[in-house]
């Protein structure tokens, strides 16, 4: 029975002296740390911000530029060959019809496209902050130009292959942002 008392009284001893241990561990007196955080939107300077957008625009172009070319690619062979085949072949006027309003709806998304693309160049025009990267993006607009007066001639492939270059100038622009 003794040798019992005296264990458990080493052990709350034991059990006492580590407590301490890390309640003196715990009141160390540590060095007030610097505050050097100040709020996010002064921590970026507004050239930045600019800059980011301006790429993010950019990459938006992109993306929607190469979808729309994927689309036009069998899209486009499709209208050609009708209009190829309608002067020998006799076909139904809701199919002439049908195509006609798929070269219209072509030319607008083409026309819509050049519209965006100008707004995105005259925006790396005018802003301080992005006008270092116009060398890349200049000319997309006469591009684009290019690519509209094809579709409305009717070659809506040769506009496609035109909008590619469209699509690299983009990504020559992009590549040169920070």
């Amino acid at each position: 029975m003794k040798n019992n008392k005296n264990l458990m009284k080493f052990v709350i001893i034991l059990v006492c002296l580590l407590c301490l241990n890390f309640t003196v561990d715990a009141q160390k007196r540590r060095t007030p740390r610097k505050k050097t955080r100040t709020p996010a939107a002064t921590s970026i300077p507004p050239s930045n911000i600019e800059i980011k957008n301006g790429a993010g625009k950019v990459a938006i172009q992109i993306k929607n530029l190469t979808k729309f070319i994927y689309v036009l690619g069998g899209v486009a062979k499709s209208i050609e060959d009708i209009d190829k085949d309608a002067k020998t072949s006799n076909f139904s006027q809701t199919t002439l019809n049908k195509n006609t309003e798929n070269k219209q709806r072509l030319i607008q998304s083409i026309r819509n496209f050049r519209a965006g693309l100008i707004a995105l160049e005259i925006e790396f025009r005018t802003k301080p902050a992005l006008r270092n990267y116009l060398f890349p993006i200049q000319g997309i607009s006469d591009i684009s130009g290019t690519a509209e007066e094809q579709s409305t001639a009717g070659q809506f492939t040769e506009s496609g292959k035109t909008l590619l270059l469209v699509v690299e100038k983009l990504a020559d622009t992009l590549a040169a942002l920070p």
